[in-house]
């Protein structure tokens, strides 16, 4: 059985409990190690976390505070750790650790870099945006393989910066479902008041001021419905702006992939746009909320020049917005009736589910890939592409 030790930057992150749940079905061992961002201590899928220290989102400073202890203690916190096949370090600052990982546990395992987010600074063209870089690829100098879940991070950033030579492996986020539905497809809505639904990290407060100016004009024949982990660091007045807006509504955290059937069951429509870093990493992103509403029939409202739309495009689906406006959402949703929704969502359903959805198979073909990463260590990049 491979032995995977995964360096985590927030072991509350929902991404890492399913990244976990995916290694773990595709038959990994997981020893799970990484930072808190908050005081509580929780297992993560039956595993207890190997504490590294308190983080706080949005503070790049302290994070970086947080790494360096980290890096002097982690020779202490890995003692226990029997050595494992291959590390997989998750972001810039766990590739960090790893190396430090590597020689605390005095072996030449793999290292295994899964970048999801191309954050702004590493970007910049100033002292701190190339000194990132030249961490990154310092750090990277031995990576096995590269994880990334959009062909735009690959195109706007490691190809064009030449950051990581090692292979590619495209690891889309799309929805986990280990085993085949057996349940029928939620029935649409398909009345007013619409719903648009917007899911995931909400982090973007364009988004947020642009849905409530929408629905305000609209006059109550759109609603909007949040769940999710909102970012504190990005709008600290989350919950009272949302109060105060009568036609839209929080309704917490959920369970992904166990409460997906059920969520997107209560709405229409679902937002697949993030201008939190526009033009850069928002404009690149492939998000989880695109695979997880299409799953489910609901009609996916992108915005135009994304990945996201491009993606929306090829398949012929969904709904896309010219411009960052509510007038272009507006314009987008003007005259919705029963029977238009109904061809929009037939259209979405008639696509092959496989693009939306991660299966037993995909899960054992991963941990497959990083077992050849392991068995290949020390050989040349190109025979781990195989």
């Amino acid at each position: 059985m491979l032995h995977v030790l995964y360096l985590v930057h927030d072991v509350s992150d929902p991404a890492v409990r399913r990244r976990i749940i995916m290694l773990k079905a595709g038959g990994a061992r997981v020893t799970l190690a990484g930072f808190r961002r908050t005081q509580e201590r929780e297992d993560v899928e039956g595993l207890t976390p190997i504490d590294l220290g308190h983080t706080c989102d949005g503070r790049f400073a302290q994070r970086l505070g947080a790494v360096a202890v980290a890096a002097t203690r982690i020779g202490a916190a890995l003692r226990a750790v029997a050595a494992p096949d291959v590390i997989v370090a998750r972001n810039l600052e766990m590739l960090a650790l790893a190396q430090r990982a590597r020689s605390a546990l005095g072996a030449s395992m793999p290292v295994i870099y899964e970048c999801l987010d191309i954050h702004r600074l590493v970007l910049r063209e100033d002292f701190l945006g190339k000194g990132l870089r030249g961490a990154e690829r310092l750090f990277g100098r031995n990576v096995g393989l590269l994880l990334t879940s959009s062909p735009a991070f690959v195109r706007h950033y490691f190809e064009r910066y030449g950051q990581i030579d090692a292979p590619i492996e495209l690891v889309e986020n799309k929805l986990l479902e280990l085993e085949p539905r057996i349940d029928s497809m939620p029935s649409a809505l398909a009345d007013e008041p619409w719903t648009i639904g917007w899911f995931g990290a909400l982090r973007c407060r364009k988004s947020l001021e642009l849905l409530a100016a929408f629905t305000r004009k609209a006059e109550g024949r759109f609603e909007i419905v949040l769940r999710g982990r909102p970012a504190l660091s990005a709008f600290p007045d989350f919950h009272g702006f949302v109060e105060s807006e009568p036609h839209l509504t929080f309704k917490g955290a959920y369970r992904n992939p166990e409460d997906m059937a059920d969520i997107y069951a209560q709405v229409d429509f679902a937002w697949a746009i993030d201008f939190f870093e526009e033009g850069q990493n928002s404009t690149w992103l492939l998000p989880n909320r695109l695979y997880e509403s299409c799953r489910f029939g609901t009609v996916p409202i992108a915005m135009a020049g994304t990945e996201t739309a491009r993606f929306l495009e090829r398949l012929d689906i969904g709904l896309m917005l010219p411009e960052p406006s509510a007038s272009a959402l507006a314009e987008a949703l003007s005259g919705m009736t029963s029977e238009r929704y109904a061809a929009l969502r037939g259209e979405v359903l008639a696509r092959d589910p496989r693009n939306w959805i991660c299966d037993l198979a995909d899960c054992r073909a991963l941990v497959a890939k990083l077992e050849r990463v392991a068995a290949q260590n020390g050989e040349s990049p190109g025979a781990i592409a195989a």
